[in-house]
């Protein structure tokens, strides 16, 4: 057998070990997301989103953890989305390549990595004690954005990196300032893959419990927030206490605030998905 026959056995093997892989993963997320909305879906009904937290597991509701979790990603993007992305663009464009430049860049990488809970620490200390904000909305909200802000750092400054040097280039040759060819062409050029960055990191997100608990998220809230400055709790926290009950009846609410948690986890995607697309079209390279 001939090296060039090996190396064709190699690939092939290889491609079916991923596709094996592939279908393995998407199998077990198909049972996992089958057994919830068999067991939850039943009960999602207008009492179910509209009811307050109850010691009845019939007459519980997920009201307050939604609109919770809807103030805090709302809040959490607003803060987050552009102080990220403007720290890429500096970073990438601006930034001398120094010895320390690349000591920044290596820990804004490894602060990706950082498990949530220290970010929840340093929330707890700077945002709540600090500052004075408490157990409040902006203060989750503020430790969620330290959290998500080097995944969209290093989103942008990746995007940036794939724009072709040529619009670059065409556009100083016209005379455009280094500014006015980063806001006209390259950032246009490069929303895409910011979009993406912005897609995975509120996605990160939205699912984390041990930061807002450590800040002071409460699992039982008896009313909406209605400003920045009210106690709150969301989704993943009225989950995990639903399931940590006893009763029968609580799984099945936790099943059900799973399902309400993956739609609007989905529809907050398919927008910025859409946008992502929609200013892409508008983009000819």
């Amino acid at each position: 057998m001939t090296n060039a026959q090996k190396n064709r056995i190699i690939d092939k093997s290889f491609q079916v070990f991923g596709i094996v892989c592939t279908f393995f993963g998407l199998a077990i997320l198909a049972i996992l997301i089958y057994n919830i909305v068999i067991e939850g879906a039943a009960r999602i009904d207008w009492d179910f989103m509209k009811n307050l937290p109850s010691r009845r597991p019939q007459k519980a509701g997920i009201f307050t953890a939604v609109m919770g979790t809807i103030w805090v990603l709302v809040l959490t993007t607003l803060i987050s989305f552009p102080i990220a992305v403007g720290a890429g663009i500096y970073l990438e464009e601006y930034a001398k390549k120094t010895k320390l430049a690349s000591l920044l860049e290596i820990n804004i990488a490894n602060l990706a990595g950082v498990p949530s809970i220290i970010y929840g620490l340093l929330g707890l200390e700077i945002f709540v004690r600090i500052f004075g904000l408490g157990g409040s909305v902006l203060a989750g909200s503020l430790t969620l954005s330290l959290l998500i802000l080097p995944i969209i750092i290093v989103a942008t400054r990746e995007a940036l990196k794939a724009v072709p040097s040529s619009i670059k280039d065409a556009s100083m040759a016209m005379g455009a300032s280094k500014w006015q060819t980063i806001w006209n062409q390259t950032l246009p050029a490069s929303i895409g893959g910011v979009l993406t960055g912005v897609i995975l990191a509120i996605s990160r997100a939205i699912g984390e419990t041990a930061p807002l608990i450590v800040v002071g998220a409460l699992a039982y809230v008896p009313f909406a927030p209605s400003s920045p400055m009210d106690e709150f709790t969301v989704m993943p926290i009225q989950i995990f206490n639903w399931v940590s009950r006893p009763q029968h009846g609580f799984s099945v609410n936790a099943a059900a605030a799973i399902i309400v948690l993956l739609l609007i986890t989905f529809i907050m995607n398919g927008i910025a998905v859409y946008f992502r697309n929609k200013w892409q079209k508008k983009i000819k390279w």
